[in-house]
């Protein structure tokens, strides 16, 4: 895979492009594919921001992270990331 030049923060992408689909990403997709070096430092940034972030072993054995659609109060507006 191509590296993809971010337009956005990394946290704003991360948000749009995990955030309610259903999507997962691994720490060596983001770094492929991305360019993002440290997945989980964004991560924790997320979480204290108030979302849901999961995480979850894949079948390789690697952390793969997705985003709830609702953030820790339940509420699906848009997180200020």
């Amino acid at each position: 895979m191509a590296l993809i030049k971010l337009s956005t923060s990394q946290n704003r992408f991360l948000h749009d492009h995990l955030r309610g689909t259903g999507r997962s990403l691994t720490a060596a997709q983001a770094r492929a594919t991305y360019g993002i070096q440290n997945i989980r430092a964004r991560m924790t940034e997320l979480r204290h921001k108030g979302l849901v972030v999961r995480t979850e072993k894949n079948t390789a054995g690697h952390t793969a992270y997705s985003i709830s659609a609702r953030d820790i109060c339940g509420s699906r507006a848009k997180a200020s990331v």
